[in-house]
């Protein structure tokens, strides 16, 4: 029989100590807990049904639908302008003048030149009738008085519109001379918005737009300067040709008379493209992760629990910055579309 050496035997005897003080110490109490991770922050949106297929959004400005330019019809110097920008107009009412001292003086020497000729005219006539000059004389003096009356006509149009009338009623958009400048022919000098002719919402429409965008198409117009009800519009002109610098096509939507429109307020036009509804629905593209191919996850969020789960879905085109997705998502579904990568499959979530 071995006998053991009393070292040995107190050095067990202290871990055997040691092991039931372990054991009476985590004896019945629950194991450490792990602090759970905090909800993520999200924003939601509900899924739409797809009433909107083929539907574009434009922004712009309100414009006149005539915005006309008036110059004078001559060179001279400004005597005279009456009008400002954002005075209203009526049809003939006399916006600006040019200094006539000059204009008046063409006008006096073409008169006279053409009186000298009529005169010419005759007397030549009359030697020819008598056989003093020859007939070529008679048709030189002709071509001199038809010459002057010509004259005489150009010097009395261009007196004529020394003077800038509104072609209708209308407001004064833009003053861009002042009296005392000397002006060319043709150059601005006010621009009259016509009000006959309406407003309309100019919106610049890139290219990959213009085959679904055409002349009569209904548009839905909000201008929040005037009301926040929407106002029904259509599609009256599609630019026939690009912007040079922007590459992007002017599209204007007639718009209905209404209290309130001024030329340059801001406004958004949905344009119904006339496409048909795919059965699905539409979301923010924001709320698919891991598209692939037709396919992509969305997390749908139970608004009673605040959970979030992963659902694949079949996804369809892109309009704008909404996804149609043709199946695996209901419409009135609730699906995050912010703060996505902390969201948890099964975890829970706090709105924004």
């Amino acid at each position: 029989m071995l006998v053991k050496s009393g070292a040995e035997m107190g050095s067990r005897l202290v871990g055997v100590m040691a092991l039931f003080a372990l054991g009476a110490c985590g004896g019945g109490s629950e194991p450490t807990k792990v602090s759970a991770e905090p909800a993520a922050l999200v924003a939601l949106a509900a899924a739409q049904s797809d009433s909107t297929a083929g539907s574009m959004l434009l922004i712009g400005t309100v414009r006149a639908k005539r915005e006309t330019a008036l110059a004078f019809n001559t060179n001279g110097r400004i005597a005279t302008i009456l009008v400002d920008s954002g005075d209203r107009v009526s049809k003939g009412q006399l916006l600006a003048q040019l200094d006539p001292a000059a204009i008046g003086a063409d006008d006096a020497a073409a008169r006279a030149e053409a009186v000298r000729a009529e005169a010419d005219l005759k007397r030549m006539t009359e030697l020819n009738a008598k056989g003093w000059v020859a007939k070529s004389r008679v048709e030189t003096a002709q071509a001199t008085a038809s010459s002057a009356r010509a004259r005489l006509a150009s010097v009395a149009f261009n007196l004529r519109y020394s003077r800038i009338y509104a072609p209708s009623a209308g407001t004064v958009l833009k003053r861009q001379a002042e009296p005392g400048q000397i002006v060319a022919a043709g150059t601005p000098i006010v621009t009259v918005g016509e009000a006959g002719e309406g407003f309309v919402l100019r919106a610049p429409l890139s290219d990959n737009g213009l085959a679904t965008v055409k002349v009569g198409q209904v548009a839905t117009v909000s201008i929040p300067a005037v009301g926040a009800a929407p106002i029904s519009g259509r599609v009256s002109e599609v630019a026939g040709r690009g912007d040079e610098r922007t590459g992007t096509f002017d599209v204007e939507v007639a718009l209905p008379a209404m209290p309130g429109l001024r030329s340059g307020l801001i406004g958004e036009a949905r344009i119904t493209a006339g496409g048909q509804p795919s059965g699905g629905v539409i979301i923010p593209a924001s709320a698919i992760w891991q598209a692939r191919a037709d396919e992509g996850f969305v997390y749908v969020v139970d608004p009673a629990t605040s959970v979030a789960r992963s659902r694949i879905v079949k996804l369809g085109k892109l309009n704008d910055t909404m996804l149609v997705v043709t199946s695996g998502l209901n419409a009135g579904e609730r699906v995050a579309i912010s703060g996505i990568e902390r969201i948890r499959d099964g975890g829970k979530v706090r709105l924004k």
